[in-house]
């Protein structure tokens, strides 16, 4: 029994002999050398491009014609609408074609319309969604309004 509480004392005291040993390092603390040794290493250079050099323009994106956003543009308002209200719409995810606006505003998809605070109309489709009103990356185009806008439209739906 004794030798067993004699393990523990060994133990403790052999530890603590780490401090007292020289091996070049400078003066060691209980958690480690006092002071950092400056590194002898670096890491290797990372190759960097321009934003530029990985960007798709938007007209790459964009696989809606010509001819179907000045149908849109054309399309008269449809008798029986009404107006859902108004939002702030961003941008779209811009992989998903078409010319649609999503909102909280919509409870089920439908076609419908827009207006821009400058008055232009735009036929759009209409697709339920929560939080912030997203627009189709054609739909801005076809408004000629910049992708970095946030601009307000007012939503007509049936």
């Amino acid at each position: 029994m004794r030798q067993l509480a004699f393990v523990p004392v060994l133990a403790l005291a052999l530890s603590g002999c780490a401090l007292f040993q020289k091996d070049g390092a400078g003066p060691r603390s209980i958690t480690g050398p006092a002071e950092p040794q400056p590194a002898t290493e670096f890491a290797p250079a990372v190759a960097t491009t321009t934003l530029g050099a990985r960007a798709v323009s938007a007209e790459a994106l964009d696989k809606t014609t010509a001819e179907e956003k000045a149908a849109a543009l054309a399309a008269p308002a449809a008798g029986g609408e009404r107006e859902l209200g108004r939002v702030v719409v961003a941008l779209g995810p811009p992989a998903e074609q078409g010319i649609w606006l999503s909102s909280a505003l919509v409870k089920e998809k439908a076609q419908g319309r827009i207006v821009t605070a400058a008055g232009k109309s735009l036929a759009v489709e209409l697709r339920p969604g929560t939080g912030g009103a997203l627009l189709s990356l054609a739909a801005f185009q076809a408004l000629g309004l910049s992708l970095t806008e946030l601009p307000e439209v007012t939503i007509y739906g049936p």
